[in-house]
């Protein structure tokens, strides 16, 4: 498909968006028993799993730091998820980069000095990609880490931004991602502040100013889903605490009754 059939003549984009429009956000935390948190996130036909592990006791004593956790970030990019060059391993640079920068992206935002002498590990599952999996990679991460309970001053928000001709459009497709001028920022909704701005090509002053200003209004949008999802979350962990909490008064009362019987016998 020609960069001219990105956007139709009607202001249509490839998979029938407008150029603002955002893809379906599907959000599910605590999906992983095994982890300390964890968040499945789609964004469109791109979806990830990222889990935490930790804060707990670092596993080298030379990557142990008295004064602040330790954050490690290790990803999964299989082939079957639709990435180019097939499966990436660990040494792979574009691996080495994408883990990079994810955690430069929280180490400012986790409050690492509440957990001295430890370490905090977030694994990215990526399911699918069909467009800014950094994007869906950092808001999945911001909701494992809040699932895990580890302590942030801040959500962080990410978003894709991509110019065509001079029109900005945002949370981009594999298709647009790869034949346009676009960024990457991950926005802090409570100060209005970006904690990571990346760039592919070289744009314009003023169209990146628009670009910057469109993906910092998205940010906030993103921001009010997750809020949804935590609230979600937390108030099915509370019916459960409750729940338990009145069954294991149901079976206190029962052994009393028991015991009041028994005491009646004697």
């Amino acid at each position: 498909m020609s960069r001219q059939e990105i956007l139709s003549a009607h202001n249509y984009r490839s998979d029938g968006r407008r150029p603002k429009e955002l893809r379906d956000l599907v959000i599910s935390l605590g999906s992983h028993p095994h982890a300390t948190g964890s968040a499945y996130l789609s964004h469109g036909l791109t979806s990830v799993l990222v889990t935490v592990h930790g804060p707990r006791e670092a596993k080298s004593r030379s990557n142990t730091q008295h004064d602040r956790a330790v954050l490690s970030v290790g990803v999964d990019l299989p082939a079957f998820s639709g990435g180019t060059g097939g499966r990436r391993g660990k040494s792979d640079k574009r691996t080495l980069e994408f883990t990079s920068t994810v955690k430069s992206t929280f180490e400012p935002i986790i409050q690492t000095h509440l957990y001295p002498r430890s370490q905090i590990d977030i694994f990215i599952q990526v399911i699918q990609q069909d467009g800014a999996l950094l994007q869906a990679a950092i808001n999945a991460t911001t909701l494992a880490l809040i699932d895990a309970g580890v302590a942030m001053s801040d959500y962080v928000c990410a978003i894709t931004c991509a110019l065509h001709d001079t029109i900005s459009l945002l949370d981009l497709t594999n298709l647009e991602e790869n034949d346009l001028p676009n960024l990457t920022a991950a926005v802090l909704p409570r100060s209005s502040k970006i904690t990571l701005l990346t760039l592919e090509t070289r744009i314009h002053l003023d169209r990146f100013e628009e670009m910057f200003k469109l993906a910092g209004e998205a940010g906030k949008v993103i921001h009010g889903e997750m809020l949804n999802a935590v609230h979600t979350r937390t108030d099915a962990l509370v019916k459960s605490m409750g729940a338990d909490s009145g069954a294991q008064s149901g079976r206190s009362a029962d052994k009393q009754v028991m015991i009041d019987a028994d005491m009646d016998d004697i």
